[in-house]
């Protein structure tokens, strides 16, 4: 199953987190991120090694480590579906994420209550992942 992954990158950096386990864990997900999403984690990371309890080396690691389960599309392979997507994005911000599942036609990976507002992409909170990993 192909998924769209937003928004959730941070809690890859947490010890033990169920985030890190779905990406590192199961063959059955292929995992996608818009590019910009690996440049708000390197942005935040001074917030994310303090919220994490993690060194700066860690941090480094756990990054290249992403990188190797999480594919990451440039914006100009989806950006001529950004209109669209921004009909249906609750925030400005995440129209990307919604422009790139247009794309690949695949739902989202979130845990943004708004993203479920609304019908044409399917949202996976990391609780329905679990369930349908069950």
């Amino acid at each position: 199953m192909k998924l769209v992954v937003a928004n959730i990158l941070f809690s890859f950096f947490l010890k033990n987190s169920k985030t890190r386990e779905i990406i590192i864990s199961f063959d059955i997900f292929e995992f996608y991120t818009p590019a910009f999403a690996l440049e708000e984690l390197l942005h935040h990371k001074e917030e994310i090694c303090r919220k994490c309890k993690i060194s700066k080396e860690e941090f480094k690691e756990i990054f290249n480590y992403l990188s190797l389960f999480v594919k990451i599309i440039p914006e100009e392979k989806f950006k001529d579906l950004a209109r669209k997507a921004s009909k249906i994005s609750p925030h400005e911000k995440d129209i990307p994420y919604f422009a790139l599942a247009l794309k690949i036609k695949c739902p989202i990976w979130s845990n943004e209550k708004a993203f479920k507002n609304q019908t044409k992409i399917k949202v996976f909170s990391t609780k329905d992942l679990i369930e349908v990993l069950k």
